[in-house]
């Protein structure tokens, strides 16, 4: 029954040769039982009488076969589920490893992503970048964000590059990379940055921009160094403070999707050669219905350009972008940092300092030492005003990014925009203190000065339905 159609004559290979074989058997109530069945056909007597000797000489049990006990049996099987749970964890945790290294494609997603959206940009291999940076010299370094470093390159064509690179202890993550390069790919102004493209290659993420000779607005205005602080010019920063506006405007009113921004500070406006300025940092931008809705988000941004009424509360429109602009227009004119200049101990900021210098009328002594007297102390004070009437804590009384460049120009009066009866029993200074007081119970602050909200109220996923559009530029670095 084991060996069917058994020919010995073949396995023997010739009369007189032994054959010896082994079979398993399962033994039942401790008894071995043999039967032997002949089964074929067999004579004696052909082709002469004679012994031709038995098919079977002997059978014999192993008398040192041992058959295991139940309970040694329940230990190996314990044993063996033991070592292929270890081997499976082990495999587990090597692959989850590697992937997160990028070496068993970890990082596809992010490929298949960007290959997925309708960029107007290229996509860079990687030899290409490290060609183009010398490998990542650190010669070539331009700066460091809350995205990663930047560095300066130069490609095959002899174009000069801005390569921003994703950091692995970044915490912008892929989600805002892919979200950067979206948005930046599908505008074009003078004022934006202009990407040329991207690489998701390996463990890497990459944004390729274009070069701008003077690095961001913060450098030049609050330089540690006077190498790297520039000296400008009251035309210049007119021209920068006109620039971030017309950009702003584009992003609000004239492009085919209405952007909100939400991180405008002078580290994110960049300078090209000839000093004019360029928004950069698309990562947490989000898209805009109209002025009429707002976008419940969890909070994100940089602390001392954000709008109370999105760190408090995280409403977000277009007139949070308007707030952060009244801040670096600000800047711009006295030369200071909102966040870290404090001009006396019972001022908290420099926007403070500002709304008490306006009710004593005396709004010109912020403007920048630097400039002297070389300055239109008519534009000054029309770019103060300006960039206060935006600073309103109130989102309704803000100008809209149109009526700022409006004004800026002299078209119209910035008085028309500042009465407002409903507005009569609130104290847009008390809120503001409101604000700073308890900014530290609201929100958490990154290593990088980003917010993340840490009310799970405010931190609604609800903006989680709010589509990314296709998009993305940089961190001041460039």
């Amino acid at each position: 029954m084991v060996l069917k159609d058994f020919d010995i004559a073949k396995d023997a290979g010739g009369a007189g040769r032994a054959i010896v074989k082994s079979f398993n058997v399962i033994v039942n109530k401790h008894t071995l039982k043999i039967h032997l069945y002949w089964a074929g056909k067999g004579t004696t007597g052909i082709p002469v009488r004679g012994v031709y000797g038995p098919l079977i000489s002997a059978i014999s049990v192993d008398p040192n076969f041992i058959p295991p006990s139940p309970k040694a049996k329940k230990s190996c099987v314990i044993l063996v589920a033991g070592v292929l749970a270890a081997s499976l964890l082990f495999v587990l945790v090597a692959f989850i490893g590697l992937r997160r290294k990028g070496y068993l494609g970890g990082k596809l997603y992010e490929e298949k992503e960007l290959r997925g959206l309708d960029l107007l940009t290229g996509l860079f291999t990687l030899p290409q970048i490290k060609a183009a940076t010398n490998n990542f010299d650190p010669s070539n370094k331009l700066g460091q964000g809350g995205f990663g470093a930047v560095y300066k390159g130069v490609l095959s064509d002899g174009t000069l590059t801005a390569v921003k690179q994703l950091s692995t202890k970044s915490k912008q993550g892929s989600r805002e990379f892919v979200n950067e390069i979206g948005i930046i790919s599908s505008l074009h102004h003078p004022n934006l940055v202009k990407l040329y493209g991207c690489c998701a290659q390996g463990n890497q993420l990459l944004l390729v921009y274009e070069y701008m000779e003077n690095n961001c607005l913060s450098r030049a205005l609050f330089g540690r160094d006077r190498a790297a602080k520039l000296k400008l010019d009251w035309p210049t920063r007119q021209r920068i403070c006109h620039g971030i506006a017309r950009g702003l405007r584009y992003l609000h009113e004239e492009s085919r999707v209405k952007i909100v921004h939400r991180d405008i500070k002078a580290s994110n406006v960049l300078l090209d050669k000839d000093m004019n300025a360029k928004i950069s940092d698309f990562g947490l931008a989000k898209l805009n219905e109209g002025e009429d809705t707002h976008i419940s988000t969890r909070i994100a941004g940089t602390i001392g350009y954000m709008a109370p009424e999105y760190a408090m509360r995280g409403y977000l429109t277009s007139k949070a972008d308007v707030y952060s602009f009244g801040v670096v227009a600000l800047e711009i004119v006295t030369g200071k940092s909102n966040t870290s200049y404090r001009p006396k101990e019972e001022f908290v900021y420099l926007l403070d300092w500002a709304y008490t210098l306006q009710e004593r009328g005396g709004l010109l002594e912020l403007v920048d030492p630097d400039l002297g007297s070389d300055y239109s102390s008519e534009e000054a004070m029309t770019m103060l005003n300006v960039a206060l009437l935006c600073t309103n804590a109130s989102p309704s009384l803000r100008p809209t990014m149109s009526q700022v460049i409006s004004m800026l120009e002299g078209k119209t009066a910035i008085q028309e925009l500042l009465s407002d009866p409903g507005f009569s029993t609130d104290n847009p200074k008390a809120i503001r203190s409101h604000f700073w007081q308890n900014a530290s119970q609201i929100l958490s602050i990154s290593a990088m000065g980003r917010l993340t909200d840490s009310s799970s109220k405010v931190a609604s996923e609800r903006d989680e339905s709010v589509k990314l559009l296709k998009a993305a530029p940089s961190e001041c670095g460039h």
